[in-house]
């Protein structure tokens, strides 16, 4: 029997997508820990400021 090859241009487009999508979340959780660590340390900060005075 005959190998076919099956080229799918549907699948690519649909993988390149994916691809888009997984780095824009990569990115959102990126600055969404860094916005969560920053607001740590300020509340760190300002309790300790307050246990002070």
């Amino acid at each position: 029997m005959a190998e076919h090859a099956v080229t799918d241009t549907a699948a690519d487009a649909d993988f390149a997508e994916r691809v888009k999508t997984y780095r824009l979340f990569l990115g959102l959780l990126k600055f969404g820990l860094l916005g969560v660590v920053i607001l740590l340390i300020i509340l760190a900060v300002t309790t300790q400021l307050g246990r002070v005075g």
